[in-house]
């Protein structure tokens, strides 16, 4: 029986387009995912996103990947962790710094997507869509 995971597809888009060093890299849009893409930019692993209609009329999100001096991705990883078949919650209480402080989980919450900080700020916890490091 196969599910999809949407979201774990756009992960691994992403993940793979930094492997291959591309710039840009496309993925079919969903408000999920671009309220995704905002928290990647606001902690800066990603340059940009935009989201536009296809010639279809489909929505779709373009990430604009971010490099270093170097030419090595800023992006180093990125694991799905909470999925359809298994959804992990967690309290605010519960979250523990993604690589000792070096990453951070990304939480659906009632308040909109935050990272792992962010819920402990605010004291909510969430659905933990994500580390990224």
């Amino acid at each position: 029986m196969s599910m999809t995971d949407p979201v774990a597809d756009f992960l691994t888009h992403i993940r793979n387009a930094t492997m291959r060093k591309h710039a840009t890299v496309e993925s079919p849009a969903s408000k999920l995912k671009i309220e995704l893409a905002k928290v990647l930019k606001q902690e800066g692993f990603i340059e940009d996103w935009l989201s536009f209609n296809s010639e279809k009329g489909l929505p779709r999100i373009m990430v604009n990947l971010k490099y270093d001096e170097a030419g090595d991705s800023v992006l180093r990883g990125i694991k799905r962790i909470s999925r359809p078949g298994l959804r992990r919650q967690a309290g605010y209480r519960d979250m523990s710094p993604v690589l000792a402080g070096q990453g951070i989980a990304i939480i659906s919450t009632s308040k909109g997507m935050l990272t792992d900080y962010d819920c402990r700020q605010q004291k909510v916890g969430g659905e933990v869509i994500c580390h990224v490091w």
